[in-house]
């Protein structure tokens, strides 16, 4: 196995500082002379240890050093790994320096001895392969993209899926075009997926959140790249976008790049080291009581008989706790021995899982007022989403259920106070589901058993946050 030694060399660059080397030892009678590249002044090197000192470093300086050790450590993990995969006859000194420079961009964990073999051709003759265009690429990941079924590739991903990734390359060329139309030095500007770099991506992020303030001074961007290509809709402008959004859209790409990486397509991963916009980011969940529920679902809408059957439906998702886009394609086969039985849309990507949820009193009487009076056998009388979540604001309103609740902001993600039946939505139906029966049995395996969530899912961790709210609500009372 081989072994490395640190030192610091005795010369100095302009600054005065000195650069780590590296004393590789493949065997007994193979050793190798290593550049870092890695500059650092004197006094914060430990040459008894071979490692960084901070010392009593604060403030960028400590910061510098941080990255640096970082670093160091990467090119060493890097060099061992080359050490492992390759015969000792292969590894001299110059060749160990170009499959550094090769594999500057991906993990130590990546290396193999195939991989890093053809990222070496690349960096030593990068005439000899045709460029193929990041869109041309992001086109064929799209539409070759594959979801998960137990743990296997298999399948292509859904419509929503790529619809969504649309929205992305539709963002990606509008960036570029932008680019072109903003930077008189770069006016010839296009992505490359060998280039993109950490600032390229915070350059992006920055475009995404401020795109709906360019539409006025570019207005050719998005003649030529709608924001939307959905002709029902009355604007085509980009509206604000929040954190989340841009997240998800930033995860798309990271997945984009880990499959390129992956095809060996290119070795550059510009996500290392990026700390922008990555991870999403929720408030606390707020939901209705079990005492408004009821309250709604005994609220008096004979004079209002289309809202009522609304009323009905949302009662009975509270019942259930799935997604809308669930509920509203369960027929009368998903109804099993006094249970809904159905495997949820958003997570059969990764597992096949069947979730069964026992209906009680309130589910059955509503399913048996409607019994026999769907179409397509289904099992109430659904209408579309939107018009469904309409109709859920102004059951809130007409049924009293007003009062204010904090929410984050999806654009500036601060926290705001707004009345619930302005914010109410199927969804509030899930979390009225999840968060009630947490608050009765802390058990979220459990309860993830009939609302469907994935195994390990964060989304508990929120409901937590509200019942030690009200636990400490409670020891008050006995201070």
């Amino acid at each position: 196995m081989a072994t490395i030694k640190k030192s610091l060399s005795t010369k100095k660059d302009g600054q005065g500082y000195s650069q780590i080397l590296f004393r590789v030892s493949i065997d007994k009678n193979k050793k190798l002379r290593l550049r870092s590249g890695i500059y650092i002044p004197e006094n914060r090197w430990d040459a008894v240890k071979e490692r960084m000192s901070y010392g009593k470093a604060i403030g960028a300086e400590r910061g510098e050093m941080t990255d640096k050790e970082a670093k160091l450590k990467n090119i060493e993990a890097k060099l061992l790994k080359l050490c492992e995969v390759f015969p000792k006859e292969t590894l001299s000194k110059e060749w160990v320096e170009d499959a550094l420079l090769a594999c500057e961009n991906i993990e130590p964990s990546n290396i193999s001895a195939a991989y890093v073999t053809e990222l070496i051709e690349h960096y030593q003759n990068p005439d000899q392969y045709k460029k193929v265009s990041l869109f041309k690429l992001l086109a064929d990941f799209r539409n070759n993209a594959k979801k998960k079924v137990n743990g296997k590739r298999e399948g292509n991903k859904s419509d929503v899926w790529k619809k969504n990734f649309d929205v992305l390359i539709r963002a990606l060329h509008r960036y570029e075009y932008f680019i072109q139309l903003s930077d008189s030095k770069r006016k010839d500007f296009t992505l490359d997926i060998d280039t993109i770099d950490k600032n390229t991506l915070e350059d992006i992020e920055s475009y995404l959140r401020n795109e709906h303030i360019l539409l006025d001074e570019y207005p050719k961007i998005f003649e030529k790249f709608p924001a939307n290509t959905d002709t029902k809709r009355k604007s085509p402008k980009p509206h604000p976008r929040g954190n989340n959004t841009i997240s998800a859209m930033l995860k798309r790409l990271k997945s984009f790049i880990n499959w390129a990486i992956e095809k060996r397509i290119t070795a550059n991963n510009p996500f290392i080291g990026y700390e922008g916009t990555i991870s999403q980011k929720y408030g606390t969940p707020y939901y209705i009581t079990l005492d408004e529920r009821n309250q709604i679902a005994d609220f008096d809408l004979s004079n209002r008989p289309t809202l009522a059957i609304q009323r009905d439906i949302f009662i009975f998702q509270c019942c259930i706790g799935c997604r809308v886009s669930d509920l509203m394609r369960l027929t009368e086969s998903n109804i099993i021995d006094g249970a809904i039985e159905y495997i949820p849309t958003k997570t059969k990507e990764e597992r096949q899982k069947t979730v069964r949820i026992p209906l009680n009193s309130r589910a059955l009487e509503i399913l048996n007022r409607y019994k026999g009076r769907t179409q397509k056998n289904l099992i109430l009388p659904f209408i579309s989403s939107q018009k469904y979540n309409d109709a859920i604001k102004e059951i809130f309103t007409v049924c009293g259920i007003t009062r204010n609740v904090t929410v984050v902001d999806s654009v500036t993600g601060k926290e705001i106070q707004r009345p619930i039946n302005e914010v109410a939505s199927s969804h509030m139906a899930r979390r009225c589901f999840v968060g009630n029966l947490y608050q009765k049995v802390q058990d979220p395996n459990l309860i993830a058993s009939m609302s469907g969530h994935a195994e390990g899912s964060k989304a508990f961790a929120r409901y937590r946050a509200i019942d030690d709210k009200v636990k400490k609500e409670v020891i008050k009372l006995i201070d």
